[in-house]
C-alpha cells in the first residue's frame, strides 16, 4: 500500500482497515483547528472478503464480520469527533458506491422483497445506494426522503456549505442540496443522470428512460420496473418519454468519450486487463 507517495508492505499484524482508520484520524487531528476535507474510502466489503480481527474462526458469514466491523470503525470516527468538540460543526456523508454485488444479491432483501438489479447492471439497484447524512447542529433530524440526489451534487453541496463560489465558467452537473439540509425546503432536482460502460439513464422519480429509448413505469421501484409498451401506455406515460427524450437530447451522452467496457461494472481499460491476466495465468 502507498502512504503519500511513499510504498510499503503490509505487515502480518496488520489490519489495513484499521490502518486507514488511523490514518485518518492522524490527519483531522493535524488539521482540527482549521477546516478540513476527507473522503473516507472504507474497503471492508469491496473485493475478496477476508476475515476481521474480531471474526471468529469459525464464521459462517465474513460478509457480516464486514458490514460489523465498518461499522464499529464509524463508530470510533463519531466517538472522536464528540471527544475533540468537532462533531457540531462537521458535516458527515455516508453513503454507497454501487449495487450488491453478485454473489451477496439474493441476500440483499428488503421485508424479504428481492431488489429490483445489483453492480454491474442498468436496473434501478445497480446505482441506487444509501445515504445517511449527519450535522449534529444544523441538519434537519430524522428526516427520510426519496428526492433524487446522485454523486455529482456533492460539490455544489459542499461548497454551498463551504461559502464557496463555484466558477460560473463551467457548467456544473451538480444540483445542491444544502438547503433540504438545514431549512424546510423542496430544492430538488427533476432528474438524474446514470451512465455505465457504454449504456446509460436518465431517471426521474416515476420514469426512466435508457439508452435504447425504452421508457420504465418506476412507481414500483425498488422491486418492479414496468417496460411500457403500446400496450401499456397512457397519455401521462407517453409524456414522460417525451419529456425523457427531450432530457437525453439535450444531454447528447453519445457525443461524449464513450467507455466501451462490458457494461458488467468493469471498465474497458479493467477488461482488458483481465483479459490479460488469463491469457498469462498472471492476476
Amino acid at each position: 500500500y502507498t502512504i503519500n507517495g511513499e510504498d510499503r508492505i503490509l505487515k502480518d499484524s496488520e489490519y489495513m482497515p484499521d490502518l486507514m482508520h488511523n490514518h485518518m484520524i492522524d490527519f483531522i487531528d493535524k488539521n482540527k483547528s482549521n477546516p478540513f476535507f476527507v473522503y473516507y474510502s472504507m474497503s471492508h466489503v469491496h473485493g475478496k472478503i477476508r476475515p476481521t480481527p474480531d471474526s471468529k474462526s469459525d464464521s459462517k458469514d465474513l460478509f457480516a464480520d464486514n458490514i460489523l466491523y465498518m461499522d464499529k470503525l464509524v463508530g470510533k470516527l463519531i466517538h472522536y469527533l464528540d471527544s475533540t468538540n468537532l462533531r457540531e460543526n462537521t458535516l458527515i456523508v455516508f453513503f454507497g458506491d454501487n449495487g450488491t454485488g453478485n454473489q451477496w444479491y439474493n441476500n440483499s432483501t428488503i421485508g424479504g422483497r428481492v431488489l429490483s438489479g445489483k453492480k454491474g447492471e442498468m436496473k434501478e439497484c445497480g446505482s441506487l445506494v444509501p445515504m445517511i447524512v449527519n450535522w449534529k447542529e444544523n441538519a434537519k433530524k430524522g428526516i427520510q426522503t426519496n428526492q433524487l440526489i446522485d454523486a455529482s451534487d456533492f460539490l455544489p453541496t459542499f461548497a454551498e456549505i463551504s461559502g464557496v463560489e463555484l466558477p460560473k465558467s463551467l457548467l456544473i452537473d451538480g444540483k445542491s442540496f444544502a438547503k433540504n439540509l438545514t431549512q424546510k425546503t423542496n430544492n430538488e432536482r427533476d432528474w438524474i443522470f446514470t451512465e455505465l460502460g457504454k449504456d446509460w439513464y436518465v431517471r426521474e422519480k416515476d420514469w426512466k428512460m435508457n439508452r435504447a429509448g425504452e421508457l420504465y413505469d418506476m412507481s414500483k421501484a425498488p422491486f418492479e420496473e414496468i417496460l411500457i409498451t403500446e400496450n401499456n401506455q397512457t397519455s401521462v406515460s407517453k409524456e414522460a418519454k417525451m419529456r425523457l427524450s427531450k432530457t437525453l437530447d439535450n444531454l447528447a451522452p453519445q457525443n461524449g468519450i464513450l467507455d466501451t467496457g462490458s457494461g458488467n461494472g468493469r471498465h474497458a481499460s479493467k477488461e482488458k486487463k483481465k483479459k490479460e491476466s488469463k491469457d498469462t495465468g498472471i492476476e
